[in-house]
């Protein structure tokens, strides 16, 4: 364990072990989102309109109880809805874990989902969560998941692309659980032509992007979840540690921006880093 790791669960403890220190992180996981905003301008095609469109980033909403259950999950969506989006994404980890509340299936994971509401559609990628295999049988195979998410009218994608107005959207699978075809899915949204998005599910991506505008929009690190004062997160799950926590980076043409997300992972607990969504306008250059 680092000595960041050992700060933070030290942290923990310390508050914990304090009256009422466990409530507050606890009332933390469960308020409801901050919306955040940003504005980022893309090479919209030639022939596509030059008014700025909007984009709504939902991700990680770890669907179970006691701090996310399908009525928190409900006043998000209509919470999104009322942000009037012309797109909405979704990042992601739809299934939640064993945090001593309810626990759903697959597709009991998404069904809150069904509500969003944005002109040109909603688009979503999986995350690790949401991965099959023998140690996480919840999890549908990749034409199941297709299939559940397009009855609750969402477009799933896995290293493929859809033009949504002037944007060419580029959705991955999940780079922590599987191979994603990074070369096929930029060459899809070529095809497809329009302002390059890429939606995934973390931030490991970015630095294998090429340097050339785009807009990637991810999740996974919530942010750290468990935060420190005047440091920020101290733990996150990637391969480039905190490099790219949370927020907004770019990097010669690129811009990314990472969500902390609606849900927890491991424990329902929350402190410095809260629930978050994204409106991100997008405009001409």
């Amino acid at each position: 364990m680092t000595i960041w790791r050992k700060l933070l669960w030290t942290a923990l403890a310390l508050l914990l072990l304090g009256g009422g220190g466990g409530v507050w992180l606890f009332l933390n996981a469960r308020a409801m989102p901050v919306v955040r905003r940003a504005e980022v301008a893309l090479p919209f095609p030639a022939d596509a309109p030059r008014a700025p469109l909007t984009v709504a980033l939902l991700t990680d909403t770890h669907l179970s109880g006691p701090d996310n259950g399908p009525e928190r999950m409900a006043r998000i969506v209509r919470q999104i809805n009322g942000l009037k989006p012309d797109l909405i994404l979704v990042g992601g980890d739809y299934l939640g874990d064993r945090k001593g509340g309810a626990i759903y299936g697959a597709r009991a994971s998404i069904a809150p989902l069904a509500g969003l509401r944005a002109p040109l559609g909603v688009v979503a990628v999986l995350g690790n969560h949401d991965s099959f295999s023998s140690r996480n049988r919840r999890a549908l195979r990749k034409e199941a998941w297709r299939d559940a998410f397009a009855q609750i009218g969402i477009t799933l994608l896995q290293d493929g692309a859809v033009r949504r107005g002037p944007l060419a959207i580029g959705g991955l699978r999940d780079i922590y659980t599987r191979h994603i075809d990074l070369p096929g899915t930029l060459a899809a949204m070529r095809r497809v032509g329009g302002a390059p998005v890429i939606l995934s599910h973390g931030p490991d991506v970015f630095p294998r992007l090429p340097d050339r505008p785009s807009l990637t929009l991810v999740g996974h690190t919530h942010c750290g979840q468990v935060a420190l004062p005047f440091v920020g997160a101290v733990y996150v799950p990637s391969r480039y540690g905190t490099r790219y926590a949370c927020g907004l980076y770019r990097a010669g043409a690129r811009t990314m921006i990472v969500a902390a997300g609606v849900g927890t992972s491991g424990l329902p607990f929350r402190m410095f880093a809260p629930p978050d969504i994204w409106l991100v306008t997008i405009r001409p250059r």
